[in-house]
């Protein structure tokens, strides 16, 4: 049986990036999702760091709303309502990170499964999970829910939802726990990894 473990959670600084991305690059290793974007070669931890960096730095952290364990323990980043827009148009942006993450010739099938993820994506306001991570030696002892909690808390108080999408089926019962239903699974492409796509509706107090 796993030992909870209680974290003190804050929002994230500048001061904490650097070490949050190379957190994240552990807690996400053997994520399907990230390892059909990232090129499979020798430089593929190196490749995942850079997408993981992008997604703090670029997606998450300008809008305010990433947290992380005072110990680095794990980390929680979210887009805000009305934060990051989201769409096609606005992730080309982040085309030039792509090639490098996934091989000039890999860009058109990430491309085509991240549409797919997106076409799903809520219209209407609400705060979306981009990423939880937590080390790998210490999952499973509630430091995900922890690190949720100043986000879900926030949306509750708001009458907000929140939205996610699982690449790993076992980590659903995590987010059941707090209040997330799933509303589809989905494959992102003929051959690759699935998502769950899953909401929350606001609790009432």
């Amino acid at each position: 049986m796993t030992t909870p473990q209680q974290v003190a959670v804050r929002k994230i600084t500048p001061a904490d990036l650097d070490r949050v991305t190379e957190m994240m690059t552990r807690a996400f290793d053997d994520d399907p999702v990230l390892n059909f974007i990232v090129k499979q070669d020798a430089r593929r931890v190196a490749r995942l760091r850079m997408f993981l960096d992008a997604g703090l730095r670029k997606l998450t952290f300008p809008f305010g709303e990433t947290y992380v364990a005072d110990g680095i323990e794990g980390g929680a980043l979210w887009n805000p309502p009305n934060g990051r827009p989201h769409g096609t148009l606005n992730d080309l942006k982040l085309l030039p990170t792509l090639v490098r993450v996934a091989g000039l010739s890999r860009v058109p099938a990430v491309i085509g499964a991240l549409q797919k993820a997106e076409a799903k994506h809520p219209k209407e306001p609400h705060y979306y999970l981009l990423g939880l991570g937590v080390e790998p030696e210490l999952q499973g002892r509630g430091i995900g829910t922890q690190l949720m909690a100043p986000v879900l808390e926030k949306a509750d108080r708001e009458g907000m939802g929140a939205y996610l999408e699982s690449s790993k089926e076992r980590n659903l019962p995590l987010y059941e726990r707090n209040g997330f239903k799933v509303v589809e699974r989905i494959e992102l492409t003929k051959d690759g990894p699935s998502a769950w796509l899953m909401w929350r509706e606001p609790r009432s107090s």
